[in-house]
């Protein structure tokens, strides 16, 4: 029953087991052990979790995951292979939600949503031209 020692059950950590991240832990692509050390870093408390850096590594990664997916839709509207700041732009203004969020926030190159308002635009031409003008001129 010696040999036992490398299943489970046994205390402390079998002899030849890797080490594991905690963003693997968890699933994460985001640094869970970097995030930790910002927040104790930081001063943000006098004392971290141990599944803040977790939670907040998750909300990062869903965060960037919801632009990276936009602006690559907006890039591949734009027939290119490569995301500009143009397109995460474009994306993040037509989300209403990630506009609400990053509504302070200036991206750097861009640019503006294509917009011109409704009275700058022409006349429409055709047969009820007379109307308009008679009745641009009723006050």
């Amino acid at each position: 029953m010696s040999s036992s020692a490398s299943t489970k059950g046994g205390r402390g950590k079998p002899k030849s087991s890797k080490s594991v991240s905690r963003s693997q832990k968890a699933g994460l692509q985001f640094p869970v052990g970097r995030i930790a050390r910002f927040l104790k870093a930081g001063k943000y408390a006098e004392r971290v979790g141990a599944g803040a850096p977790v939670y907040l590594s998750a909300v990062l990664e869903y965060l960037a995951a919801e632009v990276l997916e936009l602006a690559g839709n907006a890039a591949r509207d734009n027939k290119k292979n490569r995301i500009v700041p143009r397109h995460i732009q474009l994306a993040v203004r037509n989300d209403e939600e990630l506009s609400k969020l990053l509504g302070t926030v200036t991206i750097a190159n861009g640019g503006v949503l294509p917009n011109i308002h409704q009275t700058l635009l022409p006349k429409k031409q055709g047969k009820g031209k007379g109307e308009i003008g008679s009745a641009s001129q009723e006050f």
